[in-house]
């Protein structure tokens, strides 16, 4: 699974935050490792709470083989926050999206293979 961290001008850390990002998603998502091949995580500062708001949002978007692209997002004030929000959000979708896959007796349904599995 590849990883990618893109942060936005205001977002304090570097590489450091990066490779901190990198480990918590590949921990996280490890049992997705088959399903799973890139996710890409962007952390932006949203307006600096000016308004009152949340200050940081964390978009996160997964490619899973043979699946529709999975994207989430959250803010928080703080950009470990709104990471570890958007992680736990990501996590539930991608494990409603597999089960959607699967039928009660855990094996793969016709309605996720091709053309060429289904016998005429």
């Amino acid at each position: 699974m590849q990883v990618q961290v893109h942060a936005g001008d205001n977002v304090q850390g570097g590489d450091s935050l990066s490779q901190w990002a990198q480990t918590e998603v590949q921990n996280k998502l490890s049992r997705f490792r088959e399903y799973v091949t890139r996710v890409e995580v962007y952390l932006t500062d949203v307006d600096a709470l000016k308004n009152g708001g949340k200050g940081k949002r964390c978009v996160m978007e997964t490619r899973a083989t043979g699946r529709q692209p999975l994207a989430v997002n959250a803010e928080a004030e703080k950009v470990a926050e709104a990471f570890n929000a958007a992680l736990e959000k990501l996590h539930r979708a991608l494990d409603t999206d597999i089960a959607k896959m699967r039928d009660k007796s855990n094996r793969e349904t016709i309605r996720t293979g091709t053309d060429e599995d289904v016998e005429a």
